[in-house]
C-alpha cells in the first residue's frame, strides 16, 4: 500500500571499498555503490521500526554494500540489495529495479501469462491472463507445472523473461497427461481485471484487482446501478492492495456515515487514525461477503478486516497475506526505486494484521480437483452466507 511522505535528515551510509574491484568494473561499481547508498540510507532514517527489527544495520551495510560493488549487472546489483533488505522482514520494502520500475509506470510487464498457485507442494496454473501467449497456446487452470526450461520450480519462482525469450515449459493437463509447450514472452498489460456477474437470487459477484481510482469509480458505479441488491460478493483473490485514499473511499461504500478503518503508525509513535470517505457513496445496504486468499494484501486486507470489524461483511475462504504496511516509492540513483515501509497499521479493534493477515469466519479449502473442474467452493460458502445459511 502505497502513501506520500517526506524523509528525515539521513544519516551517512558506511564506507565502501573498491580496492577488490578490477579496473575496468570501476565504474560500474561507482554507480552500484551510489544505489547501494541512497538504499542504505533511506532505510535506516525512515522505516517504520526505528530499531529495524533488531538489524545490525552498520554491519548489514558493510556485508552487502561489498557486495553490491562487486555486481556486474542491474539484475544482481539488485539481488543484493534485496538480500539485504530481506533482513527488516518487511512486507512492503523491496527495491526495484528500472526497468521494474517502468513496468510499474506503464502497467505492462513482460512475461507469458500465467499465475501459479500452490497445491499439496505443487505448482499449478491458477488463472490464464486474456490475451496472452498463455491463453493462444491453450494453457488451462490446473494444469500442473513440472519445469521450465528443463529446471524443476523453486519456491519463490521469480522468472524475469526478456522480450521475445521463449521458455520450454512442461506441464500435466486435467488428466495428467504430458504437455510440452515453448511460450514466447511479449509485454502483457498489468491492469486490474474488472469484472461483474449476476448470480442467483439477485445476487451480484464484483471483482477487482487494486484500489485506485479507476477501480473505486468501477466498484461505486456497479454498486449504485444494484443498490436494491440483497447481498454482492466481493472478490479480492487477486488484490494485492494500493492506495489508502481510494480504500477510504471503497470502504465508505457500505455506509451511510463515515467509520473507523484502522490506525497508522509512524517511526516516531504518531498515530493517525483513518476513516471512510462517503462522497458519493453508494451506502450499499444488503448483504456483503468477501472472497479472500493467501494472494490478498494491504489495502485488500484492511478493507477485509475494517468491514469486519464493523460487523458489515462476512470473510470467507483462507487467511490473507499478512502485508500491511503503508509504504511509497523512493526513486534511486540510475532508475530504480526503493518501496519502503513508512506506517505500521492496526485495525479498528486494534489487530495488528502485518504477519498474522486476515482469518476468514467461514474458511474454505481449495484443491486442484476444483480448479480444473472449474469449481469456485469459495463462492458456494459466500452464496450461502449471503442466503444466510451459514452465518
Amino acid at each position: 500500500m502505497a502513501l506520500f511522505a517526506g524523509c528525515v535528515s539521513l544519516p551517512p551510509a558506511p564506507p565502501v571499498a573498491l580496492d577488490h574491484i578490477s579496473p575496468e568494473q570501476t565504474a560500474r561499481a561507482r554507480r552500484n555503490v551510489e544505489v547501494f547508498k541512497a538504499v542504505w540510507r533511506l532505510v535506516a532514517g525512515n522505516q517504520f521500526d526505528p530499531k529495524l527489527n533488531g538489524v545490525d544495520w552498520p554491519a548489514a551495510g558493510v556485508k552487502f554494500g561489498a557486495e553490491a560493488a562487486a555486481a556486474v549487472d542491474d539484475q544482481a546489483l539488485y539481488a543484493s540489495l534485496n538480500a539485504m533488505l530481506e533482513l527488516l522482514n518487511d512486507s512492503h520494502t523491496h527495491a526495484l529495479m528500472p526497468v521494474q520500475t517502468e513496468e510499474r509506470r506503464t502497467q505492462l510487464r513482460v512475461r507469458t501469462g500465467f499465475n501459479l498457485r500452490r497445491f499439496d507442494g505443487r505448482w499449478a496454473v491458477g488463472e490464464v491472463v486474456p490475451g496472452s501467449p498463455a491463453e493462444a497456446a491453450g494453457v488451462q487452470p490446473g494444469w500442473l507445472v513440472l519445469s521450465r526450461n528443463g529446471e524443476k520450480l523453486g519456491e519463490r519462482n521469480e522468472f524475469r523473461p526478456r522480450e521475445g525469450e521463449v521458455a520450454q515449459w512442461e506441464f500435466l493437463d486435467a488428466q495428467d497427461r504430458p504437455v510440452s509447450l515453448a511460450l514466447v514472452a511479449r509485454p502483457i498489460s498489468s491492469k486490474s481485471r474488472q469484472i461483474v456477474r449476476e448470480l442467483a437470487d439477485g445476487f451480484v459477484y464484483l471483482r477487482f484487482d487494486a484500489f485506485d481510482t479507476t477501480d473505486r469509480r468501477w466498484l461505486g458505479h456497479q454498486l449504485n446501478l444494484r443498490r436494491e441488491a440483497p447481498g454482492v460478493v466481493i472478490d479480492l483473490r487477486h488484490n494485492s492492495g494500493g492506495g489508502t485514499f481510494s480504500m477510504g473511499i471503497t470502504i465508505g461504500e457500505f455506509f451511510d456515515h463515515p467509520v473507523d478503518c484502522g490506525v497508522f503508525i509512524t517511526r516516531g509513535g504518531r498515530r493517525s487514525e483513518k476513516n471512510s470517505w462517503q462522497l458519493g457513496s453508494a451506502n450499499f445496504r444488503g448483504r456483503v461477503a468477501v472472497l479472500v486468499d493467501e494472494t490478498t494484501a494491504s489495502a485488500g486486507e484492511i478493507f477485509s478486516a475494517a468491514l469486519q470489524d464493523h460487523g458489515r461483511a462476512t470473510i470467507v475462504g483462507r487467511k490473507t497475506a499478512g502485508a500491511v504496511l503503508a509504504s511509497w516509492f523512493f526513486g534511486l540513483p540510475g532508475g530504480g526505486e526503493l518501496q519502503l515501509s513508512l506506517r505500521d497499521y492496526v485495525t479498528p479493534k486494534g489487530r495488528r494484521l502485518e504477519g498474522h493477515g486476515v482469518e476468514p469466519e467461514v474458511a474454505v479449502k481449495s484443491t486442484l480437483a476444483d480448479l480444473r473442474a472449474s469449481r469456485d467452493p469459495d463462492l458456494d460458502a459466500a452464496l450461502l452466507v449471503l442466503r444466510g445459511v451459514v452465518r
